[in-house]
């Protein structure tokens, strides 16, 4: 098991999360007030912009192929290395789909 420091930016806080661990189960233990909803990569409440390291995050569904590359959920999200995350910021997905009051999952069938 590795661990790895988990930085997020703008805010003095930080937490040592292992590979074997999502970065929210290690938040809610910590007493990061991160946000969260569904717990199963569907809601993207719990998004945060990756500004530095790797994270594998196979069950993220409601993130797009483009968007793993940047963005993590982190209710799925083990890091593979040291990160910086900028909690609260998402996809751009949801950003359109909320400037355009649709539905994006709606838009792909």
């Amino acid at each position: 098991m590795t661990e790895y420091t988990v930085e997020f930016v703008g805010r003095e806080e930080s937490i040592t999360v292992s590979d074997k661990e999502t970065i929210l189960k290690r938040c809610i233990e910590e007493g990061i007030a991160q946000e969260y909803s569904c717990r199963v990569g569907m809601c993207l409440a719990c998004s945060a912009e990756i500004v530095e390291g790797d994270v594998v995050q196979p069950a993220a569904r409601g993130l797009t192929d483009e968007e793993r590359e940047d963005y993590a959920l982190t209710c799925m999200a083990r890091p593979e290395s040291d990160l910086k995350l900028d909690r609260g910021k998402y996809p751009p997905s949801i950003e359109n789909d909320a400037a355009t009051g649709g539905d994006a999952a709606a838009a792909d069938d």
